[in-house]
């Protein structure tokens, strides 16, 4: 976990990359399906992750849109994507609070857009919420955090 907030352009409040953020907008799932060259996407609540999985070297940005912050699909997204190798910003979008940044961290999200600011003392907090883990997860940067099991078997 990076020790700071993360530096980011325009609307994007969190960022966690290095590279350069894309500078265009995203289509939609089917659009990108028939575009040879869309390199953003927008996954909205309902469409399937799954069908970008053949066109992910191509992408450098999946925004996922969360429209109310209890609909939940977009964490099966970011997993899906993740753990297909996508290696792309994957930016949270729309009904994001504070009490989902660590859970969206650990399911892949690196980059955050709430459709409302977010206090950044409690985000800060809030991604650091947890340093142990029971299961391993899609965190960005994180592929070698040992989980509970494997610490105690350390010893």
């Amino acid at each position: 976990m990076a020790d700071n907030l993360g530096t980011s352009p325009d609307e994007v409040q969190f960022r966690f990359r290095d590279d350069e953020p894309v500078d265009h907008g995203t289509v939609t799932v089917d659009a990108a399906l028939d575009q040879t060259n869309a390199t953003a996407v927008r996954i909205e609540p309902g469409d399937d992750a799954r069908a970008l999985l053949p066109f992910l070297e191509r992408l450098a940005l999946v925004e996922v849109n969360f429209p109310a912050f209890g609909d939940g699909r977009g964490y099966s997204s970011a997993r899906i994507l993740r753990e297909a190798g996508y290696v792309g910003e994957l930016r949270a979008v729309g009904d994001v609070l504070i009490d989902q940044l660590n859970h969206m961290r650990r399911c892949g999200f690196d980059s955050f857009a709430p459709d409302n600011r977010l206090d950044e003392e409690d985000a800060l907090r809030a991604f650091a919420t947890w340093d142990n883990v029971y299961q391993r997860a899609a965190d960005p940067g994180q592929s070698g955090r040992r989980t509970i099991a494997e610490q105690r078997h350390e010893a």
